[in-house]
């Protein structure tokens, strides 16, 4: 006798499962993580959507780096060293020192390689850094005595620059207080021979020291010298122009003769012991020589082995 099934039995679903009736039209509650299903044919199916590959990443594109105008060809532009020291800006030195630095632009872009390469028209600035390290810079001016070597030291010789102590200054008003750290880099702008005496410039600006020892410097220099011999006929006339060192014609001269064994020289050159090597041309020696003025400045009562600043509104 076969057993009939109870209508009441609680897990009569379980043995078999009934088909869910899916409302295709209602939507689906948002947030839902549940998949659409449908009734077709009293049974249950899953509605797939067709697959598509998600699009391909894109990085979004960097801004395209900004470089200094310089030019990469050797055989084009000029070293930017040397076209901010022919403007007068520093000297070579310097302007490499503040290249090196990032203290350069060129036409608003900063310039940190050594060697680069610019159009000699471009735009050249300085950063606030390089003009404060140059305003530090100091320049002094000396009387030298007879006895010391302007430049860099033979052996036996005493360099002019020792002579830059507190004790020797002419104290000005606004000058700054004397420090030992403002000798560092202190060098001569022009020489003067250890037999000659008179007003020595001394700076650690590249400006000043352009402007008095350039290629293209025209600074009057100015000096008393003292002579003995018997000067050549027309020896006066061939000192002021017509004589020539070292196989090239000197640039004209003012000379004057102020008494049998004093002349009176204003040079815009400045040849190794120059005077001396002319006045032996026209049969005279050189037994004293003095510089009394360089451009507008002028060595004044400062008395050998004095030295003082040179004045803010001062120039040569």
């Amino acid at each position: 006798m076969s057993e009939t099934p109870n209508k009441d039995d609680p897990w009569a679903k379980w043995r078999k499962p009934e088909a869910v009736a899916v409302d295709a039209d209602k939507p689906a509650k948002t947030g839902s993580t549940k998949k659409p299903v449908t009734a077709v044919a009293g049974t249950l199916s899953v509605v797939k959507k067709p697959y598509s590959a998600p699009a391909p990443r894109v990085a979004p594109k960097k801004p395209a780096a900004r470089t200094a105008p310089v030019v990469t060809s050797t055989q084009e532009g000029v070293r930017l060293s040397k076209v901010m020291s022919e403007r007068g800006l520093c000297s070579r030195r310097e302007a490499d020192l503040w290249i090196e630095r990032g203290w350069v632009f060129v036409d608003g872009e900063p310039v940190s390689e050594l060697g680069s390469r610019i159009n000699p028209q471009a735009a050249i600035t300085i950063s606030k850094q390089a003009e404060r390290d140059q305003a530090k810079q100091v320049t002094v001016l000396l009387n030298k005595p007879v006895g010391y070597v302007s430049g860099q030291p033979e052996p036996g010789c005493t360099p002019a620059v020792t002579l830059i102590l507190a004790d020797s200054q002419v104290k000005q008003s606004g000058d700054p207080e004397f420090k030992p750290w403002m000798l560092r880099g202190l060098a001569p702008a022009g020489r003067l021979d250890i037999d000659s005496s008179g007003l020595l410039v001394l700076t650690q600006d590249g400006r000043v020291a352009k402007q008095l020892i350039g290629e293209d410097s025209g600074v009057e220099k100015e000096y008393l010298v003292r002579v003995e011999g018997q000067m050549i006929p027309n020896g006066l006339q061939l000192l002021k122009h017509g004589l020539e060192l070292d196989g090239k014609p000197l640039k004209p001269a003012w000379v004057k003769q102020l008494n049998e064994d004093q002349l009176h020289f204003i040079l815009r050159e400045g040849k190794k012991r120059q005077i001396r090597r002319m006045c032996e041309l026209v049969g005279l020696n050189v037994i004293g020589l003095k510089r009394v003025r360089i451009g507008r400045v002028m060595l004044g009562d400062l008395q050998p082995g004095q030295w003082r600043f040179l004045r803010a509104n001062e120039s040569f």
